[in-house]
């Protein structure tokens, strides 16, 4: 038996691009949503009056949209993509633009490409049935190095690195110029020595000037590829990336909205994510979350507007208790849904109806608060580095104000870790720590580093231990002290109960559309820099992720339906003769072998 037999490549072809693409292909999709779109409204610039006539943005657009679905997101690739496609090359009409007239049109678009991501959500919306939320974030991969991120720490520690290796250089070249004549094995000759100085010389000034922009700006990250990018532990370590958060539906799996940050931790994240599906829902919204979310102050604005969130708790723990001012309010209508009527409630310590059985209660009390009369006088800082490691030296933790930095009583460096709460800055330096041949002296226990606080008026703490082991006792010089009294104030304080049933069922929402876009759209990284371009970027994943999800619920026809566009493609003539005579052959040569040819034209 022989082979399957192909047609002759070099006979000519009676058929249109849109013959060739299946009557239910993923492009026909993206062909009538973009069609369907009132450009102009969504922010998209309109063709110039003079010059050269532009690229149709909606052929731009297209072509974007159908790429990320497909897994090419580079404007190489799609460049590439509308002269070898047939697919692209029909949704761009056959034009072939430039790969920088294609990269050019995801930048200066941006934020309108994430207004095409909502216009979607808007016309599926009242063809399904949403459900609660469920925000959740993942590390999505920058397009910059770990080698081009620099925290304080790091750049002390190649500082010092460098210091050390300039100081052997200088005593190479000192020794070379004591010797006579150089061995003939010696490979470190003066030249090789005075290149390797000069080197790093060269790093050890740029490391230098980085630190003192980082200082000067206060910045805890130096990131010189992707500058908004930020170095931050995901499940394979630390990373520079970025975290983008998605508000997706339960009962649809669609991702209703999302927020691009770059925030290390989820904190905080839970009310901007879901702040516009809060304004374009009639009625309160729930959302789930994890305990990455536990942030009460976050709690207590999404309760304010009518964002009800099922935050999960720790272990032991079955409710949270937010605190609101007390402002009482005559006439408040705790049937009423509207965000503004919900919050005058909330804050007049009513439970609204639509939190009910969630807020299980709002108590009136009364606290005391300290209120500072005068700012602290925390004295003199030190004038120069040298008066800052001796005071150290006698078993002081010496804060630097001006460059952010304390001074450890072994002399190394500790740099902000974070803010507390309470507005105290966490200084610390694991790496220094762990490698200090005095940290008995100064910790105790399983820690592995020390961690030290310091409010904005202090300028120096003791160190307990180290005072203990020289058997001598600190002074009290570097507390601030000022002048405070006591009031007494008026708090709501409401018990939120997370709802256990939706907790459980979080992990299966919002996984599912961040493994669709890492597997199966190769969506892991970003290709654009800048916190703008990339919340662009991530925009297309979420279309194209929505677009395919909708298709899968209402079916093709249903959704091309609500496009706009035709049900079904009714092919031309070619295709269906090749539907009666079998689908192996193309439809020119079928026509032309088993028509033309039997009847003898």
């Amino acid at each position: 038996m022989g082979y399957v037999q192909g047609i002759d490549r070099n006979q000519a072809r009676i058929v249109s691009l849109g013959d060739m693409v299946a009557a239910d292909s993923h492009a026909r999709l993206v062909d009538a949503f973009v069609d369907s779109l009132d450009l102009g409204a969504l922010g998209f610039a309109p063709p110039a009056a003079e010059g050269r006539p532009a690229y149709d943005p909606r052929s731009m657009l297209k072509l974007y949209v159908w790429g990320y679905r497909r897994g090419v997101r580079s404007s190489r690739r799609l460049a590439a993509a509308c002269r070898e496609n047939v697919e692209a090359m029909w949704l761009v009409s056959g034009v072939e633009p430039d790969f920088r007239t294609v990269s050019d049109f995801r930048k200066d678009h941006a934020a309108s490409i994430k207004e095409v991501f909502h216009e979607l959500n808007r016309r599926i919306s009242g063809a399904v049935s949403w459900g609660f939320c469920s925000v959740d974030g993942s590390k999505l991969l920058a397009s910059n190095s770990k080698s081009n991120n620099f925290t304080t720490h790091k750049l002390d520690d190649r500082i010092a690195w460098l210091d050390g290796h300039v100081e052997e250089y200088l005593r190479r070249l000192d020794a070379i110029d004591s010797m006579e004549e150089p061995g003939e094995d010696d490979l470190l000759t003066r030249e090789v020595v005075e290149a390797k100085l000069a080197e790093a010389e060269e790093r050890l000034a740029r490391y230098r000037g980085y630190r003192e922009l980082m200082e000067r700006e206060g910045l805890s990250q130096l990131s010189l590829t992707d500058a908004d990018a930020r170095l931050m532990k995901s499940k394979n370590g630390f990373q520079v990336a970025y975290n983008p958060q998605t508000a997706v539906d339960s009962e649809t799996h669609l991702i209703r909205d999302f927020e691009v940050t770059n925030a290390p931790t989820d904190h905080g994240q839970l009310l901007p994510t879901m702040g516009r599906v809060a304004e374009e829902t009639d009625g309160v919204v729930e959302v789930t979350a994890d305990k990455g979310y536990q942030s009460v102050a976050d709690m207590a604005a999404c309760l304010e507007a009518g964002v009800l969130p099922h935050v999960i708790a720790d272990d032991g723990v079955d409710a949270y208790e937010i605190e609101l001012a007390h402002e009482p309010a005559d006439g408040a209508d705790p049937a009423s849904e509207d965000p503004s009527e919900i919050s005058r409630c909330l804050h007049a310590g009513v439970v609204p109806d639509a939190y009910a059985g969630s807020v299980t209660k709002a108590e009136v009390r009364e606290v005391r608060r300290r209120v500072v009369d005068e700012e602290p006088d925390p004295g003199e800082p030190y004038g120069t580095p040298g008066e800052m490691a001796g005071r150290a030296r006698e078993g002081y933790f010496v804060r630097d104000p001006a460059r952010n930095l304390v001074v450890c009583p072994a002399g190394e460096t500790l740099r902000q870790k974070s803010v507390k709460r309470s507005g105290a800055i966490r200084y610390a330096n694991k790496t220094a720590c762990r490698r200090c041949p005095h940290r008995d002296r100064c910790f105790r226990g399983r820690q592995e580093w020390k961690e030290v606080d310091f409010t904005k008026d202090q300028l120096e703490k003791p160190c307990r231990p180290w005072h203990e082991a020289a058997g001598t006792k600190p002074d009290r010089s570097g507390v601030a002290k000022g002048r405070y009294h006591y009031e007494t104030a008026k708090v709501v304080v409401l018990t939120l109960v997370p709802d256990l049933s939706k907790t459980t069922l979080r992990m299966g929402i919002s996984e599912h559309p961040f493994g669709t876009m890492k597997r199966a759209m190769g969506c892991d990284h970003f290709l654009l820099r800048g916190l703008e371009k990339v919340e662009a970027e991530f925009s297309l994943m979420c279309l194209g992720y929505n677009l395919t999800r909708a298709a899968n619920l209402l079916g093709f026809e249903g959704l091309m339906g609500i496009m706009g566009g035709a049900a079904s493609h009714t092919p031309s003539w070619p295709r269906r003769i090749l539907g009666t005579f079998g689908p192996a052959w193309h439809p020119a040569a079928v026509f032309r072998r088993r028509v033309l040819l039997p009847a003898g034209i």
